[in-house]
């Protein structure tokens, strides 16, 4: 199934503009409406202003006043804020290790299974680390995942110091010459304090060890819109987020996060999740999504 049709919901708030501009022409109102469709799909309001100043500013330098040729515009502004950035995800040290972040039922252990079969594809094998050691059934989840991908599973006991557990995990894939450690962490609300600090001895202590942090990968659930760009701010003070994870991109209106967290912290979007099935995770294409969005 293409992007196209997995952002069929995403799609629809912009479709009443583009339905009213095209048949409109270019005015205040049309100003009005574009800018109520972005904020009503999460872009958040100062990324949108920064967007519809550009826009403006370019339609009159270039004197545009067919509509077709706005949104045309709008599409390739939108594509250049979502672009340039580099997307590949690290696998330098010996093993690479991928921290997966966020708060409850996002997604994360769903990920890192997903990325695991991916890897596991490519002829790259992982050891899966339960660092989640808090949430009943958490490493018995990502055991099936393990299973699921081909990978080994490093567990400790349940409410053991997650620290521990992920950097036993990096010790063994060193031992066992395995390239990739993805390394489970518990969620945490962004407002406790004490996790967050927990998220940050997790970070450094896995950098101790024979491996190398190449990717903390920020997991957002899309249909939770700007309170997912207030969880990023959070996090990236508690670790050095290299990208971020958009899970449940095909069920939410709310795409418009993708360009909030880029635009206001710089963090790229490297993967987006459209579904439930293994392969529903799709390295994320700045062009193919503007494109799902608007067509």
């Amino acid at each position: 199934m293409r992007l196209r049709d997995r952002l069929a919901t995403a799609r629809g708030t912009f479709s009443g503009f583009l339905t009213s501009v095209v048949s409109r022409g270019i005015d205040d109102e049309t100003w009005e409406e574009l800018e109520d469709a972005l904020i009503l799909a999460d872009t958040g309001v100062g990324t949108t202003t920064a967007l519809l100043d550009r826009l403006k500013e370019q339609a009159k330098a270039e004197k545009i006043t067919d509509p077709g040729e706005l949104v045309a515009l709008l599409k390739a502004q939108m594509a250049e804020s979502l672009g340039g950035h580099d997307l590949e995800l690290g696998i330098d040290g010996s093993p690479a290790v991928w921290l997966f972040v966020g708060v409850n039922g996002v997604g994360k252990t769903t990920t890192i299974g997903k990325l695991a079969a991916r890897e596991a594809q490519s002829g790259r094998n992982a050891v899966l680390a339960a660092g989640d050691t808090f949430r009943a059934a958490a490493a018995e989840q990502l055991g099936l995942w393990a299973d699921r991908s081909g990978a080994q599973l490093v567990r400790g006991a349940e409410g053991a110091d997650p620290s521990s557990v992920i950097y036993d995990a990096i010790e063994h894939a060193s031992a066992a010459g395995v390239p990739l450690v993805l390394a489970d962490t518990a969620g945490r609300l962004h407002t406790r304090t004490n996790l967050m600090e927990e998220l940050s001895k997790i970070y450094r202590v896995a950098g101790k060890g024979p491996g190398t942090v190449a990717e903390v990968l920020l997991v957002i659930d899309a249909s939770t819109g700007q309170n997912g760009l207030a969880q990023a701010r959070r996090f990236t003070e508690s670790a050095e987020l290299t990208g971020v994870v958009l899970t449940k991109l095909d069920g939410s209106a709310k795409g418009g996060i993708v360009l909030a967290v880029q635009d206001e912290l710089e963090i790229p979007v490297k993967l987006v999740g459209l579904g439930e099935g293994i392969d529903d995770l799709m390295e994320f294409d700045a062009d193919e999504f503007v494109d799902a969005l608007f067509s």
